[in-house]
């Protein structure tokens, strides 16, 4: 099983299929700051509408789109009474979907579940001659939302975090 794959222990054991880098909620601060500002009262976690929102390692507040998307109510950032999380007009986070190998559309098999959520469009699909047309994501026109993520029949979308050139 290479790296790739790999999957922390404390996720298997909390039963999160979430890899990767932990996404916080939308409108935080970079890491360091969000951490130290933070004081865990899971406010946040009570008022998110979607369910996207749980309390993660060290009870600090991650987003699981495992289990749902993110709508941008901007209930969690009205909830932070210590204004850790504060909406602004700029983007909510700097991550976008990506899918796998393991696509059932890249494997042959006709699927179109993600495109069909996608309000943002971002997710198109491109027709191939006597094949299945397979998918491809816009990271400028996807949002961060996640809502392709958990009716994925195969868990084969994740969200990462883009690198800091690719803020859009």
């Amino acid at each position: 099983m290479g790296a790739g794959n790999l999957i922390s222990r404390r996720r298997l054991l909390t039963g999160s299929r979430q890899e990767g880098t932990v996404i916080r909620p939308p409108w935080t601060p970079v890491e360091e700051d969000f951490i130290e500002q933070c004081r865990r009262c899971g406010d946040c976690v009570t008022a998110c509408e979607t369910g996207l929102l749980k309390k993660g390692s060290g009870g600090f507040p991650e987003a699981d789109f495992s289990k749902a998307g993110c709508s941008f109510c901007q209930s969690c950032s009205d909830a932070c009474q210590y204004h850790v999380i504060r909406k602004t007009e700029a983007r909510p986070w700097n991550i976008a979907a990506t899918i796998t190998s393991r696509c059932l559309a890249l494997n042959r098999v006709h699927c179109r579940t993600c495109q069909e959520i996608c309000e943002a469009d971002a997710i198109t699909f491109k027709l191939q001659i006597g094949g299945v047309a397979t998918p491809a994501i816009d990271i400028h026109l996807c949002t961060g939302c996640g809502e392709c993520v958990a009716p994925c029949p195969v868990d084969t979308i994740t969200m990462i975090s883009l690198p800091k050139g690719n803020i859009l």
